[in-house]
């Protein structure tokens, strides 16, 4: 059902980005959307860990298997919770001036109402996330502007 895909450059390391991307229970303090998380298991090369989402009276709760093959792939494969499935990965290619990021995203949920509901809104939402992991790595690593028509993030 709804799928996204977006190919960007941005001016950091694949460790600093897969780094970022790996560190799901930091999700919640950027992420819109995502109320909670928990990691249920982690090793070197895999983590388990469930997402709370929250999305005007909806919130929803999916456990995911998330592969990490440093530094170049991050695979989520959905385990349980409300979608039908989901397919969700990033990779991480170095490039002369950074690391060229390749985002995908397909899912769909198991609730008509639900489905219906994020498919109203589905692109902007995908984009709002992916901005945030870019604000994200701006404030982490300071090495390029912000994303465009956004303000530098303030000192804490």
């Amino acid at each position: 059902m709804p799928t996204h895909a977006e190919k960007k450059v941005l001016p950091y390391s694949s460790e600093q980005l897969f780094d970022m991307v790996a560190d799901v229970r930091r999700y919640p303090e950027f992420l819109p959307w995502c109320v909670g998380a928990r990691v249920i298991s982690r090793t070197e090369d895999e983590l388990i860990a469930d997402l709370t989402i929250g999305f005007k009276m909806f919130r929803e709760t999916f456990r995911s298997q998330v592969t990490l093959e440093r530094p170049h792939h991050v695979h989520v494969r959905y385990l349980n919770g409300p979608f039908r499935y989901l397919n969700n990965h990033w990779r991480f290619a170095p490039v002369p001036n950074g690391t060229e990021v390749d985002f995908f995203v397909d899912f769909e949920f198991r609730s008509r109402l639900l489905q219906a509901v994020i498919g109203t809104v589905f692109n902007e939402a995908v984009r709002l996330m992916v901005r945030a992991f870019e604000r994200r790595a701006y404030i982490l690593y300071r090495r390029s502007a912000p994303p465009a028509g956004e303000p530098a993030p303030r000192e804490a």
